[in-house]
């Protein structure tokens, strides 16, 4: 048991990333769907490729979404909406209608517009009495009984969709439905010229009618303003009623019987076949999930999914040792695996279909490469659709659209901080798709650009149509990346392109503060920054992050800036006043100064490693060796003169080490030739070589030769060093 323990104290990382490993598994087991798979691939339009298929059990054909679509438009145009009967509108109405009425007979009878009313009109008011009166708010009132006797319906997206024909309804009054024709009931606008026409008749009625149209009694009354729809449209029922249509749709038509021959080898897959074989594959795959053979299934999905799983380990282990040693790097990768593939999961257990390809995988990639570098990310995409491909409809469609679509991201995207890129890479995604499957609709024997005789074009290709739609969706949702980013960011401590270009700014307040405190180390660090970005470049390091790094490596030095030589503004010189092993201690805590100064201001991690290793092990040799002149014969504790290290662990790490080394000794040459800015590059970059100092980082004896040329370049333009040729002969 304690050899166990110590076992398991000393490789503690790999028990984490085994338990890792296993759990990623598990989960993904899970969440997957559990249906088996049918073992033939087949394609509309295409041959069949393997040998002639029977069936073995009895299965019923399964109508096509068109069929079923085309069944379900037929039944609900049997459809009937129903609408409840409100009495209390019309009582209310009514009401309304005796108040309006009793204040313009008032008005007109007291000849408040006397002047436009002829002498006969004016009397006829004076001298009616109250039979006349009643008659008249009779003939009113029995207008909107008839109206609200017979309904006024509400208008609304189910009336308007059989405005143009003639179709039954339910009105349901007192609990009780009665079916009438459209025709039979008023609309709004209906009831409104049934009264202007029944007001209209008047001109040829009595004197007292004609009387009342003339004076335009009526139109002042506004007979219409009391017209409120009282048939309201009951969804509730008419849902209920639809959903009884549609569930009497029958999905299959017919049985095919067991031992008859499904499609012989070669055999054109035609919409018959392909509907059989979809109808055949779908019953395999729902009796294999309900069979005996359900253990089989997980076990076989155990198996495809550790084998892919363990794929990936092997290759962030042979090419990506970085990533798999980290512990945080590795579950970030493995949470992508598990968000990708559960979302996928829940898009086929919901039975939602083709919606699958609305999910933006090509974010996947895009993701890690932010993070990592585009070879890790086209694997880890390529491992994530396999995964998929098991249990998406047409597996093999599904994998050759979305890897093809991954790869045009990771190319598209070469520059996240650049806003244009993102939304490029999003439009290329979406174009690739578009193509692609547009491809694949043709090969099936579809005839996307051939309108029909009947139906419309929108019909006739209604699947290519709602692909288009899906891959839209996706495309649009590539544009998350910046707010997801940004998230992973924060909860992993990543560093992204976007912050690094952030960082770099030095308008940001910790290098406002060192420009102000220690302007020439100020100008020293952009000077590193510009040489180690260069040779980033060329050597296929991270630039950005070299940039970054280089400019806050020195932050340390604000906290006594005049005992740096760069800063110096006067011949007198600090530390002519200390001794050797005193401005030798000043010198070096600038490193520890400097981690604490990058934290209180809460830079990343990655960049404080910069600030710890661009120094390594290195020694303080002009304070080493003035020790050793003043005290030739006595032991000098070299380690009161070497930093505290680590030593540079990336090639960024070590690119700022080399030309932050490299510009400050250049700024100490009396004899600025050719030969001596190349015997100082030369000699530093030896220098650094031989005490190890990139033994951790994995910067190769050719980058350290492109590097060497680089520096050499960029010094003598600098200092406008003239190159030197060869004397002629």
């Amino acid at each position: 048991m304690r050899k166990f323990i110590l076992f398991l104290d000393k490789h503690s990382r790999l028990v984490f990333r085994i338990l890792l490993y296993i759990l990623t598994l598990a989960i993904i087991l899970y969440i997957f769907p559990r249906e088996g798979n049918f073992p033939y691939e087949f394609f509309k339009g295409k041959p069949w490729l393997h040998n002639d298929l029977y069936s073995t059990f009895d299965f019923p054909i399964r109508k096509s979404v068109d069929e079923i679509n085309t069944e379900k438009d037929s039944i609900l145009k049997e459809f009937k909406p129903y609408y409840n009967y409100k009495t209390n509108i019309s009582v209310e109405q009514l009401k309304k209608f005796d108040k309006a009425f009793k204040n313009q007979w008032a008005k007109f009878s007291e000849g408040i517009v006397k002047q436009t009313l002829s002498k006969e009109v004016s009397d006829f008011y004076k001298t009616a009495d109250s039979s006349s009166i009643l008659a008249t708010k009779k003939f009113a009132e029995e207008l909107l009984f008839k109206i609200y006797q017979k309904g006024i319906i509400e208008v609304n997206d189910q009336i308007e969709q059989f405005a143009a024909t003639d179709f039954p309804l339910v009105v349901i009054k007192n609990n009780v439905g009665e079916e009438f024709d459209y025709s039979d009931i008023f609309t709004p606008k209906t009831a409104y010229e049934f009264i202007i026409n029944q007001i209209n008749l008047l001109k040829d009625a009595s004197l007292s009618d004609r009387i009342l149209h003339q004076s335009g009694f009526y139109k002042e009354l506004n007979i219409n303003e009391f017209l409120v729809p009282n048939l309201v449209y009951n969804e509730e029922a008419s849902k209920n009623v639809k959903n009884e249509l549609v569930k009497k749709i029958s999905l299959t038509k017919g049985m095919f019987l067991s031992e008859r021959r499904v499609i012989g080898k070669g055999e054109i897959v035609n919409n018959e076949k392909f509907n059989i074989l979809l109808s055949l594959k779908f019953e395999y795959e729902n009796r294999l999930g309900h069979s005996n053979k359900f253990i089989n299934i997980i076990i076989g999905q155990a198996i495809i999914i550790g084998g892919l799983l363990l794929l990936l380990v092997i290759f962030l282990i042979s090419f990506r040792r970085e990533v798999y040693s980290n512990n945080l790097k590795f579950s970030f990768i493995l949470l992508l695996l598990i968000l990708f593939v559960g979302l996928s999961s829940l898009i086929i257990k919901k039975d939602l279909g083709n919606f699958i390809y609305a999910l933006p995988f090509a974010l996947l990639p895009m993701i890690v490469k932010t993070f990592y570098d585009a070879r890790l990310a086209l694997f880890v995409h390529t491992v994530v659709i396999l995964m998929v491909g098991f249990i998406a409809p047409n597996g093999f469609e599904f994998i050759f659209l979305n890897f093809i679509a991954g790869a045009i991201a990771i190319i598209g995207l070469s520059n996240l901080y650049r806003r244009g890129k993102l939304f490029n890479t999003a439009l290329y995604v979406v174009l690739t798709y578009f193509i692609l499957y547009l491809g694949i609709f043709l090969i099936q024997g579809n005839d996307l650009f051939i309108l029909p005789k009947e139906g419309n074009f929108w019909d006739a290709n209604k699947s290519f149509w709602n692909h288009c739609i899906y891959f839209s969706i996706s495309g649009f949702l590539l544009l998350m990346s910046y707010p997801l980013i940004f998230i992973f960011e924060k909860m992993f401590g990543f560093l992204s392109d976007l912050t690094l270009m952030e960082l770099s700014d030095t308008n940001q307040p910790l290098l406002r503060k060192l420009n102000e405190k220690a302007p020439g180390t100020f100008q020293h660090s952009l000077q590193v920054a510009n040489l180690a970005e260069e040779a980033a470049y060329k050597i296929g390091a991270n630039p950005l992050l070299v940039r970054a790094g280089a400019l806050y490596h020195d932050v340390g030095k604000m906290t006594n800036p005049m005992y740096f030589i760069e800063n110096l503004s006067t011949e007198r010189n600090p530390h002519d006043n200390l001794s050797s092993e005193a401005s030798a201690k000043i010198i070096i805590e600038h490193v520890s100064k400097g981690i604490e100064i990058a934290r209180k201001h809460r830079l990343p991690e990655q960049i404080v490693d910069f600030i710890r290793t661009h120094h390594g092990t290195t020694t303080v040799q002009f304070f080493y060796r003035t020790q050793k002149k003043k005290n030739p014969e006595n032991d000098i504790d070299v380690s009161k003169f070497t930093y505290p290290g680590p030593i540079p662990s990336s090639k960024e790490m070590a690119l700022v080490m080399i030309s932050d080394s490299v510009e400050a000794a250049s700024r100490s040459l009396k004899d600025l030739t050719h030969e001596s800015i190349n015997d100082l590059v030369d000699n530093i970059i030896y220098y650094q070589m031989i005490n190890e100092q990139y033994y951790n980082s994995n910067i190769t004896l050719k980058d350290l030769g492109i590097v060497k040329e680089i520096f050499k370049r960029k010094l003598m333009n600098i200092y406008h060093v003239r190159v030197e040729y060869p004397d002629e002969v």
